[in-house]
């Protein structure tokens, strides 16, 4: 029996337009293993989340630059638990502030990567995250 990839979305929120670290992440997480479905920029979290729910999404990836990822972060949350999806694991990476960590966990993002994470390190939470929650 063979194992099944696991599904993450890497995904753009709002109207940031910086998508370098989302896209090294994504090939990344590819050359790791992951099936990754990368949205592209500009997305609402209502088309994340429907996103997210179409592909069967394990996880979703969030990354921001512009600042609004205290707004923009959290609803992508809400739209999942919304349409059903309680299980898929929410991550955060980009310029996001040490204060705001604590509060975008609150919020229900699982894990916050900033910038100089390592791939690596990120590929490794990730699969031991959804391992876990398998079990």
């Amino acid at each position: 029996m063979t194992e099944q990839k696991l599904r993450v979305v890497v995904a753009k929120p709002g109207l940031d337009g910086h998508d370098r670290g989302a896209k090294v992440v994504a090939r990344a997480l590819r050359d790791a293993g992951f099936e990754v479905i990368y949205t592209g920029l500009f997305q609402t979290p209502e088309q994340i989340a429907e996103t997210a729910v179409q592909e069967d999404a394990d996880a979703v990836g969030l990354s921001c630059h512009s600042g609004a990822h205290m707004t923009l972060f959290p609803k992508v949350v809400k739209a999942l638990r919304d349409r059903g999806a309680e299980d898929v694991v929410v991550v955060a990476g980009g310029v996001i502030p040490a204060d705001d960590i604590p509060k975008l966990k609150a919020a229900g993002i699982e894990e916050v990567f900033t910038p100089g994470a390592s791939t690596g390190d990120i590929a490794t939470w990730l699969r031991e995250r959804l391992q876990k929650r398998s079990v």
